[in-house]
């Protein structure tokens, strides 16, 4: 058997941050399809998007108080976790045929695509959507070259 030599990844010419697209779609493979007793926070839906200045992200959090959310960026990783409202179960006369709300920890940890600026990150939670604005560190804005003529 004959020893093939491999170059790593930097060898390549490739951006490494070139396969984060690939990792998000293996983690969506891999995510395991929910059900009633689901983990509550594979249920919380967001959205993130680019502006010039910043990275925004709207996350479904119905019936969390910001009392109940922890956010949090350590380099370009971002954590939510929250307490979704618990159902008193010792309520008289109530039994349930399906129970599907989710209840307790909720959790999410994000990869950004960008380096934000954490000291100046805004968070806001309004009819159960929680919007963070992250504004963009100076080196990952995008600045656009003036090209000189001869």
């Amino acid at each position: 058997m004959a020893l093939v030599r491999t170059r790593p990844i930097r060898d390549w010419g490739v951006d490494p941050e070139a396969f984060d697209s690939i990792d998000r779609l293996f983690e969506r493979m891999s995510a395991p399809v929910l059900s009633a007793t689901a983990n509550a926070a594979q249920a919380s839906p967001f959205d993130l998007y680019e502006t010039d200045d910043a990275l925004v992200l709207e996350m479904a959090v119905p019936g969390v108080s910001a009392d109940h959310l922890d956010v949090s960026i350590e380099g370009r990783q971002l954590s939510i976790r929250g307490t979704l409202p618990e159902e008193d179960d010792g309520e008289e006369g109530r039994r349930y045929w399906t129970r599907t709300l989710p209840r307790g920890e909720i959790g999410r940890t994000i990869k950004l695509p960008a380096g934000v600026d954490a000291e100046a990150v805004t968070a806001r939670v309004h009819e159960g959507v929680l919007t963070l604005t992250m504004p963009k560190i100076q080196e990952a804005k995008v600045k656009k070259i003036a090209i000189s003529r001869d």
